[in-house]
């Protein structure tokens, strides 16, 4: 993979919203399109460069003194799965940008640079391999969001923007307060590497040597910053007020890309950073993640706003997504990482499909608007292609994702029962396990009574609603080009998630391994030869 890919995906965006500024207003949509388009063909010619025979190694590498005084440096580089989650982020960018085509009609120079602005900052996370540049590029996300929300959202804007950057920010700075300790005990402990340093491979090798205690408090504070962005419970409460007063392309960024930089912060930091502290205190994880699933299931199960219905539902979803990590095996946390990209096409869809709706009726309330089938039949196909694919149907993409987080919280570590089932070695057990699948039924039946109203209800409109004057009644060609690569992937990556769990395998058995030699139990891996993902592989393509 050529080295010089990272940094054109991270520095064109930035290029696109500088001549965004210069450029007349008229030509901002085009500009902010094109940009994201190419970065898109970039970020495949990257996929197409990319070494699957070393899919754990990290690739790209690219390092940039920056202030060599502090040992920072530009250092960048992308393992499969940073890949995977960057092209994500590149997939999103242009159909947020087709999305915000009618929507969007005042001060559009400033949207579209932010837009473009924020895709760079999200890229940078998951490219960077300097501790210092992550954290820059995560605290960064902040700004284009805050703007997006507090000056495209809804009538409650203002405080919902606030909300979110003030939890957020501080939560972030938490996070920080522990990733620096890591850096000090690194240039000042006898067992780290003497210098000030914030390259990720030799903090890693640092951290994991600090005693117990030291691990249990960086764990917690890297936790209350990135449980914050996940969002995981309780501190979850800034999610569904932002998601409902964004614009559509925000929800849609926010739902498929930013609560992903949490989950992946869990994933390459509190896994590799305090692999002890992660497998003692995983049980204790896991019950706030499963608190969550039940409990913003059932807040769901109320809701009358669709969007705040789904916004919620993002909260109940990531809760498998946090549960297959702290599993702490293999099933598990390839399905977490799958679990990431999944999430970010079926939820990001709805966000869409609730935008257009919103469009056209200006309303999101379940009680004033009905019965679409019957006057817009094209965007109710879709819209009950998503809710399955959210729900979980098998064949759809979200089934195997779930199906797997599943598995790996219902394996145990104990001997036993590892004998027993012939399972790899596991943190939870099956009692989490089984709880956790009750969710599943209360997101089906949220989803469908939600389906049930807007879809096939009886037909009803807001009372003042007009017929729409630029809009048709259904999708228009543009809107279905929006919607259908994400349609092709949910089906694609149902029937054969094969190629993701294969790109996934080698960084994931990696981390599994790190996790339960770094905290003393090499002894279970040692039991479990067969500690890999093929069985995921092989149920999948079932």
């Amino acid at each position: 993979m050529d080295t010089w890919l990272l940094p054109i995906l991270i520095f064109l965006p930035l290029l696109g919203a500088g001549a965004i500024i210069l450029l007349p207003t008229r030509d901002s949509y085009v500009v902010a399109l094109w940009t994201t388009l190419i970065a898109l063909a970039i970020g495949v010619g990257a996929l197409a460069g990319f070494d699957w025979s070393d899919a754990g190694a990290f690739q790209g590498e690219l390092s940039v003194p920056w202030v060599p005084a502090l040992g920072l440096e530009l250092s960048l580089g992308v393992d499969s799965v940073a890949l995977l989650l960057i092209l994500l982020t590149l997939l999103l960018g242009p159909i947020c940008v087709a999305a915000s085509r009618t929507a969007i009609t005042e001060r559009m120079k400033t949207y579209f640079a932010w837009l473009l602005v924020l895709q760079a900052a999200m890229t940078g996370v998951f490219a960077a391999r300097d501790l210092a540049f992550f954290y820059i590029c995560f605290e960064f996300t902040l700004i284009p969001m805050y703007v997006l929300i507090s000056l495209y959202g809804s009538s409650n804007r203002r405080y919902a923007a606030t909300k979110f950057f003030l939890y957020t920010f501080t939560g972030s700075i938490i996070a920080l307060a522990g990733l620096i300790y890591v850096v000090y005990v690194n240039a000042t402990s006898s067992y780290g590497s003497g210098e000030w340093t914030f390259d990720i491979a030799t903090l890693q090798s640092t951290a994991v040597q600090m005693n117990p205690n030291q691990q249990g408090w960086v764990l917690l504070a890297m936790l209350l910053g990135f449980a914050v962005k996940v969002p995981l419970f309780p501190v979850h409460t800034w999610l569904p007020l932002a998601h409902t007063e964004a614009p559509t392309a925000g929800s849609v960024i926010l739902a498929g890309v930013l609560l992903k930089l949490g989950t992946y912060g869990i994933y390459r930091f509190c896994l590799g950073f305090t692999p002890g502290a992660i497998h003692e205190y995983a049980g204790v994880i896991a019950i706030l993640s499963i608190i969550g699933i039940l409990y913003a299931g059932l807040i769901c199960w109320v809701q009358q706003d669709v969007k705040k219905l789904i916004a919620y539902s993002s909260v109940s979803h990531l809760g498998f997504c946090i549960l297959g990590l702290v599993a702490l095996n293999t099933i598990g946390v390839a399905g977490s990482v799958l679990y990431m990209i999944n999430h970010g096409l079926s939820t990001g869809a709805l966000f869409l499909l609730i935008g257009m709706m919103y469009e056209r009726y200006h309303t999101r309330d379940m009680e004033q608007i009905g019965g679409l089938a019957r006057k817009m039949p094209v965007w109710s196909t879709f819209m009950v292609f998503f809710v399955l694919a959210s729900v979980g149907l098998p064949g759809l993409n979200g089934f195997v994702s779930e199906f797997m987080c599943l598995i790996g919280a219902f394996q145990s570590d104990a001997i036993d029962q590892r004998a027993a089932l012939g399972t790899t070695p596991g943190r939870l057990g099956p009692w989490y396990a089984a709880i956790a699948a009750s969710g599943m039924i209360v997101a089906a039946m949220y989803l469908l009574i939600m389906v049930g109203k807007v879809v096939w209800g009886r037909e009803r409109e807001p009372r003042d609603h007009h017929s729409h004057a630029v809009l048709p009644d259904d999708l228009c060609a543009r809107e279905i080009a929006v919607l259908a690569p994400l349609a092709i992937l949910c089906i694609a990556l149902g029937l054969f998630p094969t190629p993701i769990l294969k790109a996934v395998e080698a960084p994931v058995n990696d981390t599994v391994e790190w996790v339960w030699t770094q905290s003393g139990n090499a002894d279970a891996l040692a039991r479990n030869p067969e500690n890999t993902v093929e069985v995921a592989k092989a149920e999948g393509d079932k």
